[in-house]
Order: C-alpha cells, then structure tokens, then sequence
C-alpha cells in the first residue's frame, strides 16, 4: 500500500498544479483573485469549506499522531497540504505514517 500512498501523493500534487499554473498563466499571478474564484458561486464556496475542514481535521491528525508516535517526518505533510492540497496532503502523509522503523533493539515496528 505503499507505493500507492506515494502514487497518490504524486497525483495529488501534479494534477492540481497543472490547473493552477494554468489559471496563474490566464488570469496573473493574484493569489487573492484566485480565492475570489472560489467563491464565484454557492457551489464552489461549498467546495473549498469542505476542502478547509479537511485540511483543518488532517493536521489536527497529523499533529496528535506526530506527538504522540515520535514520528516527526510525518510533519512534512501539513505544509504540503496547504501549499498544495489535500490531494497531495493525505496521501503523503498516510505513505509517511506507514513506513517501517527500527528500534534499538532491533525489532522492527509500523509508526
């Protein structure tokens, strides 16, 4: 499962930004027009306070299981999460959390 953790991560990350770049490139480099569109309309508003709630509910997640597991890597995924999105935010911190580590003992064990 993995692999696909990390697939999606990529997905996640690629297919997004290709919309982005391509509005940025339409439209200029306004960040706060590109907030204006997500609002154009009941629908989208919708969206993107679903997507807020999401990301607000990931980190949350991350941060309680970061503290609580040790597993500081796993942080990585909230920046990525804002900066890119959710699609990109969840799988890459679902691919981060199930990596295998070692302890000192030299018994292996899932973070």
């Amino acid at each position: 499962m993995r692999i696909v953790f990390l697939l999606l991560a990529i997905w996640g990350t690629i297919h997004p930004m290709y919309y982005f770049i391509t509005w940025f490139q339409a439209e200029g480099w306004d960040i706060m027009a590109m907030v204006d569109a997500w609002h154009v309309n009941a629908a989208t508003s919708g969206l993107v306070w679903d997507l807020t709630i999401a990301a607000v509910s990931l980190t949350i997640w991350i941060l309680v299981e970061a503290f609580q597991k040790k597993n500081w890597l796993s942080l990585l995924a909230i920046p990525a999460t804002y900066c890119i999105g959710v699609s990109c935010g969840l799988p890459l911190y679902l691919y981060l959390r199930s990596r295998v580590v070692y302890r000192p003992d030299a018994t292996r064990m899932r973070v």
